[in-house]
This record gives structure tokens, sequence and C-alpha cells, in this order.
């Protein structure tokens, strides 16, 4: 006998539907499989026929075979195991056939039946509801997850007999109810504050204006100076996600497997910090099916590179691309895949190799070659995209031993929301653009017109700090940013003179 289920396969973060076709018929016992299947998929071969056995139902002792279609689609992962031993089950006549064809099966089997929850349901979840599945059955331990998208009814079971029962008698089963906007409100957010970090008056301005316009920044100085504990306060003062970016960000999460353990949504902004040892491929993404990295990770969120000038400099230009167009593409010899890297990029190093450069009490030991040579890990191109560049003195004595805490997140955050909230208004009409950062040519033209002194005040630190075109661009967009916090609507000469201080640093290694 013949039957077919349904399942889905993940490309990207999108997720295509696959029909897993099972024939029962004479020959000897074995199972085929067929499908471009991958070593965990064929390795399904032996999950399911135990699970079915210790279930309690009988493995068919006939050659079966089973057909992953379309057959030009690479299939891996363990996440077909359920919908083929559903199959193998259908096909062998021991359970119910009626809701088959509007239902999506996703879950890897344990040798006892019992079901393992599996990376990637979120996108699968709202792939199924698209492609018009009425109902998703998947592990409880991923039930949460797949119900957060609205209008799809979804089950969750411990184990392959929960589900021939529910097949035979759908009415004694209740479907995962889960407001996911009532969720993310009450999900706990625990972030460091900003009120910890005593001085640093300039760097936590830079910090303020980076969270308020989404732009990238460095903090340069000396060991200890607070560069680390700094950015680390950054997500403290970002707006909370909103329920779209959530669900982007946690499609991302769910394709990498670390959805899992999180229960339904990413509820705040995501850090990440990969080591300074991480590869190319680790940033970006990548693998013979390609995996989001890091730099897809953290989107709507933080990358943040710690002792930046210790990364290997073909990895940092990895970078470049995804900075310039908030997405990042991999090609491979069967397909392309993209993957979104709207990202803040905040970077720390040390003046040079010893980190006392510039310091007013440990005199540094560095030659001049050797800066040079420590600075050239950093190309021209991938210091423009960075707007703003601070440098970060070492405590005074009286301000190491000040009692006093500094201002609080919480009112930062209130500034930064307002300045968003005026850019908000701004960008209302147009498509992709969320925040300062993300302008384009014409948005700047538009939002970020100056007077004959400002023009004037441009040129000339144009000329003389020889700014690219692009760091020009970010100079206005950061003066935009400033005005924003200042609730003013046009740039005045002392926004722009701000701005471009901070454009100052890569200029004077």
């Amino acid at each position: 006998m013949l039957a077919r289920v349904w399942s889905a396969a993940l490309v990207g973060i999108d997720a295509v539907k696959v029909g897993v076709e099972v024939d029962v018929a004479g020959g000897l016992p074995q199972t085929v499989i067929v499908g471009l299947p991958d070593a965990a998929v064929q390795e399904s071969r032996e999950r399911v026929r135990a699970a079915i056995k210790n279930a309690g139902f009988a493995v068919p002792m006939r050659k079966v075979v089973v057909n992953l279609t379309p057959a030009d689609l690479r299939k891996e992962g363990p996440s077909f195991d359920l919908p083929i031993a559903i199959g193998t089950l259908a096909a062998s006549e021991q359970i119910a056939t009626d809701l088959l064809g509007d239902t999506l099966f996703l879950g890897e089997l344990s040798l006892d039946g019992s079901l393992r929850a599996v990376a990637g349901v979120l996108p699968i979840a709202a792939a199924a509801l698209r492609l018009g599945m009425q109902r998703l059955l998947v592990p409880a331990d991923n039930a949460r997850e797949a119900a957060v998208v609205e209008g799809l009814t979804v089950f969750g079971f411990q184990h392959l007999n929960e589900i021939a029962d529910f097949l035979a008698s759908p009415e004694r089963h209740q479907a995962i109810a889960l407001d996911a906007r009532v969720e993310l409100a009450r999900s706990p957010v625990s972030l460091a504050d900003l009120k910890e970090v005593k001085g640093q008056a300039h760097a936590r301005r830079a910090l303020e204006i980076a969270a308020a316009g989404g732009h990238n920044l460095i903090f340069v100085g000396p060991p200890g100076s607070g560069k680390t504990m700094l950015a680390r306060r950054l997500p403290g003062i970002l707006p909370p996600l909103s329920f779209t970016e959530a669900l982007e960000v946690s499609q991302i999460h769910s394709v990498a497997g670390l959805l899992k353990d999180r229960g339904s949504l990413v509820a705040e902004r995501p850090f990440r910090s990969p080591h300074h040892s991480a590869s190319g491929p680790s940033l970006v993404g990548g693998g013979s099916f390609p995996r989001p990295g890091e730099i897809s990770l953290a989107h709507r969120g933080i990358l943040f590179l710690d002792e930046l000038t210790e990364f290997k400099r073909n990895v940092l230009e990895f970078l470049r691309q995804p900075l310039e167009d908030g997405f990042v593409t991999i090609s491979r010899t069967r397909q392309s895949v993209v993957f979104p890297a709207q990202f803040t990029l905040v970077a720390s190093t040390n003046p040079c190799p010893c980190g006392y450069y510039g310091d007013p009490i440990q005199p540094c030991t560095c030659s001049p070659r050797q800066r040079e040579s420590y600075w050239a890990k950093l190309s021209g191109p991938l210091m423009d995209r960075i707007d703003l560049q601070v440098a970060v003195n070492r405590l005074k004595p009286e301000e190491m031993m000040r009692q006093a805490e500094g201002e609080p997140s919480s009112r930062v955050r209130d500034r930064i929301a307002a300045a968003r909230n005026l850019a908000g208004q701004r960008f209302q009409d147009e498509t992709g653009v969320r925040c300062n950062a993300e302008m384009r040519t014409t948005h700047i033209r538009q939002f970020c017109a100056l007077d004959e002194v400002s023009r004037q005040l441009l040129e000339g630190a144009i000329r003389k700090l020889g700014l690219s075109a692009r760091a020009v661009d970010r100079a206005l967009k950061v003066a935009r940013t400033i005005a924003d916090l200042a609730n003013e609507n046009r740039l005045s000469r002392q926004h722009l003179a701000e701005a471009i201080q901070y454009r100052t640093l890569d200029r004077l290694q």
C-alpha cells in the first residue's frame, strides 16, 4: 500500500514543503530512502524501525521504499523521523489516515518511540500556514515555539503512540493555545545597567548616540579603561524588540537550533560576542547545508568584537558587505541562501600591542613600526563603516574612588526611545528603514540638509581628515541622530561638529 505524509525542509530561514511517500510492497525486508537524503536521514531507517517496534506496532516484514519529494532538494537532519514513521504505519494500515492530507509532521524519534525536539520549527510553522496546512504536529518541546504562528493549529506530543491516538480520535486532544505578544511582554530581561559605570562621559555619550541611531561603534583605549564594560551595557539602553522584530530574530535562532531551550520567542535583542579566533564562515554562516553565522544571529541586535585587532584581517573583511547591505548571501553549487544581518557592530581594541600608547601614566613600549603593523589589520574600508570612533582613557584616581552611581540605563533609554520615535515618524512611509543608520542616499539628501555654515564646516573636515564619501554620509547620519536626541528637526553646526569629531580616530594611526 502507498501512503503520503507531509513534512518540510529548511532552505536558509525559509521552508519548503516536502512530501514523504512510503510504499510497502513485496520483497526482502528492508527500508530504502531516496530523494537526496543526507546521512542523518539515511540513519532514520534504524531509528524508525526501533521506534515502531518499541511503541507496540508491527514492523513491516517487506520492502519499504521511502521517497522524499521534490527529489532535487537536499534533505537533512533527523526531523524526517516522525513523518517517515507515520507514513510507514499508514502504508501498513496500522493507523487512521483521514487527517494526513492537511497535516504536517516534524520530529526526531528516540528508539523507544518518544519524540525529541528539532531545530527550525518556527520558520517551518510559518511556511505550513502559508502553504495552507491545517495543523502541525511536533514534539512537545517544540510546541510553544510553533504556536507563535497565528492561525495555525499546533499539537505537541511526547510519544509516537500519542500521535496514533490523535489520528484516530482528534477530538480527545487539545491544541496549544499561546498569545505570542503576551509571552513577549512577559519574558524577563536581565541586563547590565549603565549606573555601574563611573566617569567616561564621552564614551557614554557615544553609546547613547549609537543606540539612538543604530550606528556602529569602536572603543579604543588602554587595558582596564572600561571598554568591554561599556559595550556590554548597550543592550540595556536599546528599545525592546517589537513583535515583528522578535519573530525575525526567533526564526534565525530557531534555524540555528538555539530556540529549543529558550521557549517561544527571543525576547531581548541579541548580543553576540565571538572570540577573536573565530573563522570567517563562523561569522557569516556556511556549511554544506548553510546555517546562519554570528552576524545573522546578531540580527536586530549587537555584534560585539572584543580585541578587534586580534581578529585575522581576512576574517574582518567578511564584515564589509553585510555592514553595508544588511544581509549576507551564501552561495553553493546547488543553491544560494540569503540570511538577514541588520546588526550594530560594537568593537573594542587597545591602541597598540602593549596597550598603553597615549596613556599619561604607563609609558608605551611599542615602536612606530609595531603600532603601524598592529593597526594594519583594520582596513580603511572597514573603518569607514564604523560611524563612532571613541578614545577611552583610564579613570583618574578621584573618579575611581567616587561612590556616587552614574545615570541609570532607564533614564538613558527614555531619551533613546524619544529619539527613535522621532526617526520612526520620519520614516513611516519608507520601506526597510527603522533608524538613522539605515538611511539611504535619498534620505540623507532629504533629512540631512545643511545650511551654508555647516556646509563649510563639512568641507573643511573632508580636506583635513581625508574623509571618503561613505564617511561623509555616515557623519551626516550621526548628526541626524544627535539632532533627534536634542529633539530638533534641522541639523545645526553643533550637531555636525559633534558627529565629525567621532570620525578622527582612524586618521591618527
